[in-house]
């Protein structure tokens, strides 16, 4: 998991302000974009952790 989230945050970091805002996964019907992913993140929900196998089974990350 940690090197899921360390694959996260370093792309987070890479991206422009603007490509932040797009959705990049849907889960249950929920949009989510990288800065709404970030906040998962960073204060480690259960969320974050579904939300960065999504990435990685997608090749995002």
């Amino acid at each position: 998991m940690s090197n899921l989230k360390e694959k996260f945050c370093n792309a987070y970091s890479n991206l422009p302000d603007s490509l932040r805002r797009e959705i990049i996964a849907v889960i249950d019907g929920e949009p989510y974009t990288w800065n709404s992913i970030f906040f998962e993140v960073n204060n480690n929900t259960k969320l974050s952790e579904e939300l960065l196998n999504t990435l990685s089974e997608l090749g995002t990350l």
